[in-house]
């Protein structure tokens, strides 16, 4: 139930976006932004999710993590109670070596704004970065989702 991940800006987006194996789109609304338990309703496709995330360790990479499918219909009734604000998104599967990113392409209020995002076995393991990979944001909670609904663009 741990969740350890590193993200990044991206510099070229077609550049990675021209190695996708797979392309979704994503939409999340959150029941609860407080930063010890993020509360987030995902709508994925023709699946839906309910994510409840801990605090993340001092250095953004770690955090508890629990995830578990409901119906649409679910999904559908909890709708109504979630926050002002919401993330519009397509998430691109791109394996880079033994790796596998996550780009997200970020729509609406947040268009222009991409991020990769690679889950590690540990906070200490060593990854090769792609060259289409920009500035490292791990940790830096303007970034996470449930502030970008909250708060928009970072500045």
């Amino acid at each position: 139930m741990l969740e350890i991940e590193r993200k990044f800006l991206v510099r070229n987006v077609h550049l990675c976006l021209d190695k996708a194996t797979a392309s979704f789109a994503i939409f999340q609304g959150y029941l609860s932004t407080d930063p010890a338990r993020t509360v987030r309703l995902r709508i994925q496709n023709t699946k839906a999710f309910l994510t409840i995330k801990g605090a993340s360790s001092t250095d953004g990479t770690t955090r508890v993590e629990w995830e578990k499918a409901i119906s649409l219909n679910e999904a559908n009734t909890l709708l109504p109670l979630c926050l002002p604000g919401s993330i519009q998104k397509t998430r691109h599967h791109v394996p880079f070596n033994e790796s596998l990113f996550e780009v997200d392409v970020f729509e609406a209020a947040l268009s222009g704004l991409v991020l990769a995002e690679v889950e590690l076995k540990s906070a200490d393991q060593k990854i090769e970065l792609p060259n289409w990979i920009g500035k490292e944001v791990t940790g830096d909670k303007r970034y996470y989702n449930s502030h970008l609904s909250q708060y928009g663009m970072p500045t």
